[in-house]
């Protein structure tokens, strides 16, 4: 959480946000909780695109960013917040740049390298939500383990090809049914290597899923009763098409001892190992 809360908004600031301050469900209070806000965001890909644009934009106070891969020619087609002479600059570092072009009044603290533990712990156990937009599964099984062991929300987008999915963990440790990421895919080796460079993807599509989780975020700051967790929302581009259900906790499950029904892993693990970005 931010270290410094503020109260009060500026002039500025209600004319930047005014937008969303007309909204009776966010008011100056939601707007005010927003700046109070730090989100994690690891991974700065197609997902990471459209989530830090539109939660820079939104006006969430600290968003903290982390990626260590290089742009490539390839990532433009979909990691839009990037431009030609971002080529071969490290993705943490130019996306905060764009970032704070977009809304210079925000907080943005950049990892430049790949986040794991204890270094994930320290980071995590600082922010109200954690995004996954990364584009591997030990990456997201790691991150879904120091969530749960922190109790912290996890949003986590995938898409490929014509496919994408956005998951919904709260982590909340006085539900007894709340699920996790490892109860959805036990697995923490894919089968099957699926990712971008080797299945391909369509930019719009992970350019959705990444809107959704910003949009997610920006509920769950603002107006926290609105979420719908231990949820798993697919989305096909092809047909237009949504379908939604709950993942079941597992009890089994090593992470949360907290498992999914058969037929829930079946009808998810056709994406459920495949590139986030």
């Amino acid at each position: 959480m931010s270290n410094q809360l503020m109260e009060g908004l500026s002039d500025q600031d209600f004319l930047r946000y005014s937008r969303q301050i007309m909204l009776p469900d966010i008011g100056n209070k939601g707007q005010i909780a927003l700046r109070n806000s730090t989100v994690l965001i690891i991974g700065c890909g197609g997902l990471g695109s459209s989530v830090g644009m539109y939660l820079s934009a939104s006006g969430v106070g600290t968003l903290i960013i982390a990626d260590g891969d290089k742009v490539e020619l390839s990532n433009l087609q979909r990691q839009v917040v990037y431009r030609d002479n971002n080529l071969n600059q490290n993705k943490a570092m130019a996306m905060a740049q764009q970032l704070k072009g977009l809304n210079s009044t925000i907080h943005i603290e950049v990892i430049s390298h790949k986040l794991t533990e204890p270094e994930l712990s320290r980071f995590i156990n600082q922010v109200d939500v954690v995004l996954d937009c990364s584009d591997n599964l030990p990456t997201r099984h790691e991150i879904n383990a120091v969530c749960v062991k922190h109790n912290v929300p996890l949003i986590s987008g995938a898409a490929i090809g014509w496919q994408g999915q956005l998951m919904l963990f709260s982590n909340n440790v006085t539900e007894n049914n709340a699920s996790c990421y490892h109860c959805l895919f036990p697995f923490t080796e894919s089968h099957q290597v699926q990712n971008c460079q080797s299945f391909g993807i369509v930019g719009p599509v992970v350019g959705m899923i990444g809107n959704l989780q910003a949009l997610e975020t920006i509920k769950y700051l603002t107006q926290p009763g609105y979420m719908k967790w231990d949820s798993i929302h697919q989305f096909d581009g092809r047909s237009l098409t949504w379908s939604s259900m709950n993942i079941p906790k597992d009890n089994q499950c090593s992470i949360c001892s907290s498992t999914v029904s058969n037929d829930v892993s079946r009808e998810t693990n056709a994406i459920g190992d495949i590139c986030h970005e």
